[in-house]
């Protein structure tokens, strides 16, 4: 019959909508939603009708600069107006607490956005000193944590990185009241701060990756948790398994030894308990 396969058996595929329209209900998508990304815009696209795949999107969003408004995860921005001091632990020996602490900020993810978590931390000891839970990444949360540590002891340095928190003239006069020295990473040198950012995996790995917070109070109550149990009861093997609550407070690191001539005595002390006779 003459008649041409490819023709039979083709569909016409729906005209689709110009640049000018999809770019209207992008804009109309971010003014009711500021906080979708191109996924969710996509999503929100193809209920409207427009079918576009998420290349034309993402060009169509940057053409008319648009962007998803959410919190980053960088924790560390510096200002270059602020004075920088230098690195004061090379080569230093840290033998006693309160000799060192080094503070830090990470971000906690939660179901909905992320909270920002300060610790300060006794390298000696590693016990955690102070900390706080905002959702601002801010100077305030940071002195607010320096103040609860600040109760429990007074060191003589702290050491930070070049952050604009820890540059800020709040921070710095705040420690020079107290007479601490200030010291901080050089730059791009994580490792300067290395005892707090193995204190973060371990809160995270241990903690945060276990559970999933909606609310900041659930996520307050359950670091709190953690931080109580990190200092009171985790062993450490850098302190021949001792908890750092009894480090700090000895002052020195016990041997292992110690540690089980300690659970020796206890089990001695269970066995001999007096049995009182009871007379009728």
């Amino acid at each position: 019959m003459n008649v041409v396969r490819s023709t039979t058996y083709y569909k016409p595929k729906p005209i689709q909508n110009d640049d000018t329209i999809v770019m209207n209900e992008i804009r109309e998508i971010y003014q009711q939603w500021p906080l979708y990304g191109y996924r969710r815009m996509l999503v929100e696209l193809r209920k409207m009708g427009s079918l576009i795949n998420h290349k034309r999107l993402q060009r169509l969003l940057v053409c008319a600069g648009i962007k998803a408004i959410y919190p980053g995860k960088k924790t560390t921005v510096r200002n270059p107006e602020h004075k920088v001091f230098p690195y004061l632990l090379r080569g230093l020996h840290i033998e006693q607490p309160n000799q060192v602490w080094q503070v830090d900020i990470t971000y906690i993810k939660m179901r909905y956005g992320f909270v920002y978590l300060v610790c300060l931390i006794d390298v000696f000891s590693r016990k955690i000193m102070g900390w706080e839970l905002s959702t601002f990444l801010d100077t305030a949360s940071c002195l607010e944590a320096l103040h609860k540590a600040l109760k429990r002891g007074k060191p003589g340095i702290i050491n930070s990185d070049q952050g604009c928190q820890f540059t800020s003239a709040a921070w710095i006069d705040c420690l020079t009241i107290n007479n601490i020295f200030i010291s901080m990473d050089g730059k791009g040198r994580w490792a300067d701060n290395v005892y707090i950012e193995r204190l973060w995996r371990s809160i995270k790995y241990e903690n945060v990756f276990l559970h999933s917070f909606d609310t900041v109070e659930q996520a307050r109550n359950c670091l709190s948790d953690y931080i109580n149990f990190y200092n009171q009861r985790r062993p450490h093997q850098v302190l021949n398994y001792h908890t750092p609550d009894e480090v700090y407070k000895l002052g020195r690191i016990p041997t292992k030894q110690e540690l089980f001539e300690s659970f020796r005595l206890q089990n001695i002390l269970s066995q001999e308990v007096t049995i009182i006779p009871k007379f009728v």
